[in-house]
């Protein structure tokens, strides 16, 4: 009796232990943004509520402010973010281990992208430009000073062996020597397939035009700049064109290194899931299918997690993002 007793009692203490143990924490995740000021801050602050919100008791995920896409890849090479945003052209570089990464890559994987940065060479219509090689040597800026913009102008203009008068600046510097005529006119990311909103205030006053590249010139750039996405523009009365093309990258969203399948698959779903809370942050990706934006403009290969939520729904993730 005296034995059974003692069994009881050493069973009901560690039942007692097991009832007042603490349920499981969940998974903490830092979600590497930009500046706070910036609408892609609050596009990944979306995304934390989110993910909140579709697991709550399973993430805990927040939002981290840093120096955008190469801050991003460093820091979740060192595991320090889970995931970060990124553009990607420069994924491409810092997964090839090419460029600015030459010899030190990181292996991150795209999750998805959600904008599309089409680059539009924009040029006044007073200035009897009507193509890039008319730019060779007239006074020109590549876009705003840092920026991947302006890093991708070069490239491009380099390989098509064009050598404009360099104009360097912020955005609204360049854009006020353009309406001074100090310019001929600026590269500029467009928002989806319009002119951004700085574009759109110097044509109210300046009437511009936007240029496209020709089919030799795409030829190149597909071949020597994988990285870069290449974009049909519909044009209009605004660009003063028919349709036309350009290069352009991605904006989107990568994962560290060593995140695993179940938990990138998580995210992809959730946030694929939720188009609602995004577009109440970034109204720009309303309308906007992501998955289909991913897989046709992606240039880096995909993270499998993200592949298992793509093939689910349907899609075919062709080989090269594999």
């Amino acid at each position: 009796m005296k034995l059974n007793s003692m069994f009881s009692a050493v069973a009901l203490t560690v039942a007692g232990l097991a009832a007042a143990a603490p349920a499981a924490a969940e998974t903490r995740l830092a979600f590497g943004a930009t500046n706070s000021q910036s609408a892609h801050y609050a596009y990944f602050a979306s995304l934390a509520k989110i993910v909140n919100g579709a697991y709550p008791d399973g993430y805990q995920a927040s939002v981290v402010e840093t120096g955008a896409t190469v801050d991003n890849l460093k820091r979740m090479s060192r595991n320090q973010l889970d995931i970060g945003l990124i553009t990607t052209s420069t994924l491409y570089h810092a997964y090839n281990g090419v460029k600015s990464f030459d010899g030190r890559p990181i292996e991150s994987k795209l999750l998805w992208a959600y904008s599309l940065a089409p680059q539009n060479v924009v040029v006044r219509r007073d200035a009897g430009v009507t193509s890039l090689a008319d730019l060779d040597g007239v006074k020109f800026g590549p876009g705003m000073r840092g920026s991947s913009t302006e890093a991708t102008t070069l490239e491009v203009f380099d390989l098509l062996d064009i050598v404009p008068d360099w104009m360097r600046g912020t955005n609204s510097e360049l854009a006020n020597a353009i309406k001074d005529n100090r310019s001929v006119g600026f590269v500029k990311s467009a928002v989806g397939t319009s002119f951004d909103a700085l574009t759109t205030d110097i044509a109210a006053f300046t009437p511009v035009q936007a240029l496209g590249i020709s089919d030799e010139q795409e030829a190149k750039i597909r071949e020597t700049l994988p990285e870069l996405s290449i974009v049909k523009m519909p044009g209009g009365e605004m660009e003063n064109s028919d349709a036309y093309t350009v290069w352009g990258f991605m904006i989107g969203v990568s994962a560290r290194p060593e995140m695993d399948d179940q938990t990138a698959y998580d995210i992809t779903k959730a946030v694929m899931e939720n188009m609602a809370e995004q577009e109440a942050a970034f109204p720009s990706v309303k309308g906007q299918n992501l998955p289909e934006l991913t897989l046709q403009y992606a240039t880096s290969p995909l993270h499998p997690g993200a592949i298992r939520y793509y093939e689910e729904i349907g899609l075919t993730v062709p080989d090269r993002l594999k």
